[in-house]
Parts: C-alpha cells; structure tokens; sequence
C-alpha cells in the first residue's frame, strides 16, 4: 500500500469536475485567450483551455511511463473537494535527471508540444526537462510542469513533494497531489485574488 492513500474520492471529484466543466463549456466560443493570458480572479476556466480540459488521459500517461509527478494548482484542490473549475493543469516533480526520459515519453505519447518559461518552443526531449518550468500543450490539458529550482520562496517544495497525498482509481491509476495545508500555504503566498479565495475554502473544509 502506497504511504498517503486517499482512495479513489479524490479521483472520482475530479471526474466529476471534467464532466461539470464540459456542461460549462459547451457551445462555448473561442476567444484566442489560452491558460497563459488568465486573469487573476476568474482563472483559467474562462479560457479556450478549458473547453475539452481533461487531465486525466495526461496523468495516466505520466504515471504508466513511470514518472512521478505531483498535482497542484487547482486541480489538486478539487481532488480535495474544491468546486471551484479550472482549464489548466500544474504539475510539480523532483528535477532529477533520471526521470527526465519517462517524463518526455509520457508527453510525446500524449501529443504535448512543450515550450520554455518564455513561450520559446522546445523539443520534447530528455533534455527539455532540465529546465526549472516547461510549458506544454496536449489535446486535453494544458499547463506549466515545475521543479524545485524555480524561485518559490521560502516555500519547502521539497518537503511538499515529500508528503504529497495519493489518490488510486479502480483501475490502478495513481496520481499524487499536493497536500490540502501544503497548497493552501502555496496558495496564500502566490496571493492573487483567485489564490486567496480558494485558500479560505479549502481551509474551511478543515473546520
């Protein structure tokens, strides 16, 4: 048994959340806006990304490739019972080098073209990976991919992976997210407006 096994509640409010999402989004238009260009209140789930968002096919990929990769963002707060919505998917890993071949074998099976912190493509390659962020692209999530190189503070991302929870499917799939104090703590630091609510309601679950 994994160490932080949550079930599959976790997994199953975010299929919940996929499926609210489409219902959301349906018929909606195209406005050019992608997850990049989100505002600070509303988020990512008033941008084209978020018609089709899906991260599961992409979670599935990373963790039948073997890579080891944690969810944050918003994503790992509806794993936690946020109903808030999202177009966009944030994953957090360790930065080792070894896991930088699963990792592109897990993107180029899914299709994601990847870029750097700047909008500059890059290859979807091993070497891609040795960056502290990448931006990618898949059919059904977009997103950043982040390491504990990236300047986050005085935040212990570290520590964060360390004790990260874990949610397992029916089926075997195993997907690793950021415990619910941990991402508040992240959340209130970044403290945008969208940050700081989400935070209350995820602290207001605890009560």
């Amino acid at each position: 048994m994994l160490e932080g096994v949550a079930g599959n509640e976790a997994i199953g409010r975010l299929e919940e959340a996929v499926r609210r999402l489409g219902e959301a989004t349906a018929g909606r238009r195209r406005s050019g806006r992608r997850h990049e260009d989100a505002d600070d209140d509303s988020g990512t789930v008033a941008t084209d990304d978020a018609i089709g968002f899906n991260p599961l096919p992409l979670l599935r990929s990373l963790a039948e490739h073997g890579a080891v990769v944690a969810v944050m963002g918003q994503v790992a707060g509806i794993m936690h019972g946020s109903r808030e919505l999202t177009g966009d998917l944030d994953l957090l890993w360790d930065g080792d080098r070894r896991q930088a071949p699963a990792l592109a074998a897990a993107f180029a099976e899914a299709g994601a073209t990847l870029a750097d912190a700047d909008g500059r493509p890059v290859r979807c390659e091993p070497a891609a990976f040795g960056l502290p962020k990448v931006l990618f692209r898949s059919a059904s999530a977009s997103g950043d991919c982040c390491t504990p190189a990236l300047p986050w503070g005085d935040l212990p991302i570290a520590a964060f992976l360390a004790r990260c929870r874990v949610a397992v499917a029916p089926d075997g799939l195993v997907v690793r997210y950021l415990d619910r104090a941990d991402l508040v703590r992240m959340r209130r630091v970044v403290g945008r407006p969208k940050d700081l609510r989400r935070a209350l309601e995820l602290e207001l679950m605890e009560a």
